[in-house]
């Protein structure tokens, strides 16, 4: 409302409740990372060059936004809703935009599934859930330690060369 220079009762003209509001900036929030990812990926060739791309920005996001990251969790911790919300948003996102980079890898012959649109979700759904300091408190060793299993995981599950996703845990700190 500040930033818009209206009274704080006119918001509730657009939207009937917090959460109402809160969905629409979710939103709009993913509707900007949407584009930037989708720069970030397109400047490579190879499904997995796409992938590794794109993972590594969402992990850095993760890992360098760490006192966001902290409010976010604060305030998501007493809205099982909107953190659940939050997730299926992050799915919704970028799901579809890894099926496309897995089908990109099955066409060349680089990662094998008879299920990309599932997989893609599995994949987002794991490192959504896994790496939410809401529900998984943690320091950076521990979320690198599942990051490292993640990409064991991933290299065996979509038939990739050993170490194909190592890039998942691989210098979080740049």
């Amino acid at each position: 409302a500040e930033n818009a220079q209206i009274g704080k009762g006119s918001i509730y003209y657009y939207f009937n409740s917090k959460e109402e509001i809160v969905s629409a900036v979710i939103e709009r929030c993913y509707k900007k990372v949407i584009r930037e990812y989708f720069s970030v990926i397109n400047s490579h060739a190879t499904a997995i060059e796409k992938f590794q791309s794109l993972f590594r920005c969402l992990i850095r996001k993760e890992f360098h936004n760490r006192q966001q990251n902290i409010m976010v969790s604060l305030h998501l911790r007493e809205s099982l809703m909107l953190n659940n919300k939050m997730k299926l948003s992050a799915i919704d996102v970028v799901s579809p935009i890894l099926t496309d980079i897995l089908k990109q890898g099955i066409t060349e012959g680089t990662i094998f599934t008879d299920t990309p649109e599932e997989s893609a979700e599995i994949i987002v759904a794991t490192l959504t859930f896994l790496l939410d300091g809401s529900v998984f408190p943690q320091d950076e060793k521990k979320k690198k330690n599942k990051l490292k299993i993640i990409a064991k995981v991933l290299d065996t599950c979509l038939h990739t060369p050993p170490g194909s996703f190592d890039f998942l845990y691989e210098n979080l700190s740049e």
